[in-house]
């Protein structure tokens, strides 16, 4: 009787890859008055046989503003889009691609690199194990543009070219169940933890 459990197991498909998937991105609420209270980001992330293609479109925004495309490992926002009040930081971040809003306020871009599942970086020099980077979020490219609403331009964050830029202005956030970023098609659970399989 074990032999045979054992087989069936064994015989039993491996869960279908995700090819394709589609969030939005949230206001980063202290700063979305500063970008357009209306403005959406949506992104759709579609599988390749070497690389991945992201395609993100943002609609009413203020008109010219920039922004700084990231991939990170840690959102500050909650699942239901609040802000984390025990957040500390963003952890691992990979620089992506710029965002322009046209005169309309609208901006499309699309990146091909490794995004599903196995999105990971690691330091040998700093003792960081890979670690996967699954969420996505863009920064106020020029921190005055994010000034009216209180961020303190003497304090510019790392995230754009030239590691001064403003705040976080819109970023995904964590599966409820999981607390994953969207960028994970295939959580298994490890403990009371969940992790992405990277075998996908």
């Amino acid at each position: 009787m074990v032999f045979a459990l054992a087989l069936t197991a064994a015989v039993q498909p491996l869960a279908a890859k995700v090819h394709k998937t589609t969030f939005k991105l949230y206001p980063n609420p202290p700063f979305a008055s500063c970008f357009g209270s209306n403005a959406t980001a949506d992104v759709t992330v579609v599988r390749g046989n070497l690389a991945d293609t992201l395609y993100i479109k943002g609609q009413n925004f203020q008109p010219n503003l920039g922004f700084d495309l990231f991939t990170i490992q840690r959102s500050e926002l909650l699942p239901d889009g609040q802000v984390d009040p025990n957040f500390t930081n963003f952890g691992l971040a990979w620089y992506q691609t710029d965002l322009e809003a046209d005169q309309y306020g609208n901006f499309n871009a699309t990146i091909h690199t490794i995004l599903l599942d196995q999105i990971f970086g690691f330091d040998k020099d700093t003792n960081l194990a890979p670690t996967n980077a699954l969420h996505v979020g863009f920064w106020f490219d020029n921190p005055q543009d994010a000034a009216p609403c209180g961020f303190d331009v003497t304090k510019p964050t790392p995230f754009n070219g030239q590691h001064v830029a403003g705040p976080n202005a819109m970023i995904s956030v964590p599966n409820a169940k999981t607390n994953l970023g969207p960028l994970c098609t295939a959580p298994i659970k490890q403990g009371n933890t969940y992790v992405c399989n990277i075998n996908q």
